[in-house]
């Protein structure tokens, strides 16, 4: 009789299981955005070609160089993507570290550019700070940043600064007032547009109470109207705005330019450097005016796509602020996208006479060293902010 041989039962072991919670623990990704800095350098480069296109004939005529305004705007650009990679890759944390030094730096800057000696005052306003041999800047577009690092660290604190007035609300007012205020002295009306609406938009998305929203809003308001009432051009271009025809060669003049410009490109418009409105017709035709000499030469279709440009570096930030796990983060993120997008909102908005000309910037666009220095140094904070956005390893294992 045959006997059965005992052994030990071979078994084969269960490959070990993670636990779920260990699976889906985020980790940090470590990666920029690159779509977003895709977007922003193709504007960049757009806003080149254009302001070459808008100023050649200004540079021949004030300086004997072709090339001389887009020499400038160049430069200006090197020096703003310096100052992006900087940015992106300091810690985005390191700008609550800093809040008091750009808070009181940016009163102050303010300040300076009132007094006379140092700051530099061009077409009846004194914006720009002169020091040395160094090109003159325009602090204020550099104070738009101060202010939204500023409203995310007080915002991202302890929650009684957002119910309490007098340790909370109180001073952020406060702060807000003394910047707007001295931003009127230089005047510049556009720019104060910019920093109320950022702000109250953060602190909107912040969940202050609403009586300090109204409060923020009924201020605005009615500065807004005691400053139109205040000045004679202001109110001139609000008679602008609601009827241009009715001084076609006065009051309405850069109005109708800029309308014929956007007109004359038609559907696909007249050819790269091929505008006729940038002959001294538009008013300021590469720094506010420049959309309507792009569509001039690139016309509807292509007026859109750089509309759509703007649209995508908006998505894309947002898509950061909402992403990123701290609160900080959140709201530093969302007031840069806030202040792209209301400057862009605003200046597309007086060119096509949907609101009365403010006379701002197009971001990344505009002719203006300040104004693109500064774009490019948030839109580094924005790739800071999206290097710490957590994500779980398989969402790792599928995007590589």
């Amino acid at each position: 009789m045959a006997t059965a041989r005992v052994g030990r039962p071979a078994t084969r072991s269960a490959p070990r299981q993670q636990p779920a919670e260990v699976e889906a623990t985020p980790r940090p990704a470590g990666r920029y955005d690159w779509p977003l800095l895709v977007f922003v350098i193709i504007l960049v480069l757009v806003g080149l070609e254009v302001v070459f296109s808008a100023t050649f004939a200004l540079s021949i005529s004030e300086h004997e160089s072709v090339t001389h305004y887009l020499q400038l705007q160049a430069t200006w650009a090197a020096l703003g993507f310096g100052l992006m990679f900087i940015t992106a890759r300091l810690d985005y944390r390191f700008w609550r570290a800093v809040c008091p030094i750009l808070v009181v730096g940016a009163i102050g800057i303010l300040i300076a550019v009132l007094i006379p000696g140092l700051g530099q005052a061009n077409y009846g306003a004194s914006r720009w700070l002169k020091l040395g041999p160094l090109p003159a800047l325009q602090p204020s577009e550099f104070v738009k940043l101060a202010v939204i690092v500023g409203l995310a660290t007080w915002l991202s604190g302890p929650k009684y600064r957002m119910t309490d007035l007098y340790r909370g609300m109180g001073p952020l007012l406060l702060f807000l007032g003394a910047v707007t205020f001295l931003i009127m002295k230089e005047p510049d009306m556009g720019t104060t547009l910019v920093v109320v609406l950022t702000a109250a938009t953060m602190l909107f998305l912040s969940g202050v109470s609403s009586q300090y929203l109204l409060m923020v809003a009924a201020g605005g308001l009615a500065g807004g109207f005691a400053l139109i009432n205040s000045a004679g051009y202001r109110s001139e271009r609000l008679q602008s705005f609601l009827d241009p025809w009715a001084d076609p060669s006065g009051l309405g003049f850069h109005i109708i330019q800029l309308l014929i410009a956007m007109g004359s490109g038609g559907l696909l418009g007249l050819g790269p450097g091929a505008s006729r409105q940038k002959f001294f017709y538009v008013p300021s035709a590469q720094t506010d005016g420049i959309f309507a000499i792009l569509s001039e030469e690139v016309g509807f279709v292509g007026g859109v796509i750089v509309i759509a440009l703007f649209a995508a570096v908006i998505y894309r930030g947002a898509r950061i602020a909402q992403r990123v796990p701290d609160r900080f983060g959140t709201l530093l993120g969302m007031g840069i996208v806030s202040w792209l997008a209301f400057q862009t909102l605003i200046n597309l908005g007086g060119i096509t006479r949907t609101i009365p000309l403010t006379g701002i910037p197009l971001p990344f666009l505009s002719y203006g060293g300040s104004a693109l220095a500064a774009t490019l140094a948030a839109v580094g904070i924005l790739l800071s902010i999206s290097r710490s956005i957590p994500v779980t390893p398989a969402a790792t294992d599928r995007e590589s």
